[in-house]
């Protein structure tokens, strides 16, 4: 199963939606490696082309964030190193196994996948919606 970027993830701002359906095409394409060569090698080099962009990403909304003063701003940095140190944790398993294993696709599904649609329709929607609000209260 690969992640889809579906309509219940559009947040309507454009700069987070953009950068959702990027992480979602490198998410792809960690487990397409995966499915691809069971190599490890080319799967460390898939989750830290990840990694990277989650970190750029991570930052641009945690800036727009502070723009804006949201006012769940460190409940919702927390949220993000949390997913930071999943990461962390999933490139440690594919270091120390021979390869990317079902376990760690499992564990890709469960705590990537999932975790993102969660934190998408929630946190990243509410930051949205704030920043629309807020852009727009004279009109409201």
């Amino acid at each position: 199963m690969y992640a889809e970027f579906s309509e219940n993830l559009v947040t309507g701002n454009e700069m987070i939606d953009s950068h959702h359906k990027e992480l979602i095409d490198r998410i792809n394409k960690l487990l397409d490696s995966c499915d691809q060569s069971n190599e490890k090698t080319a799967a460390i080099k898939m989750m830290d082309y990840l990694a990277d962009y989650t970190d750029f990403h991570f930052s641009a909304e945690e800036k727009l964030q502070q723009e804006i003063a949201y006012p769940g701003y460190e409940q919702h940095k927390a949220q993000h190193e949390t997913f930071k140190n999943t990461i962390k944790d999933l490139e440690e398993m594919l270091v120390e196994e021979e390869g990317p294993s079902n376990a760690f696709v499992e564990k890709v599904h469960e705590n990537v996948i999932k975790w993102f649609y969660t934190h998408i329709e929630g946190f990243d929607r509410s930051v949205a919606e704030y920043k629309f609000m807020k852009d727009n209260n004279e009109r409201l």
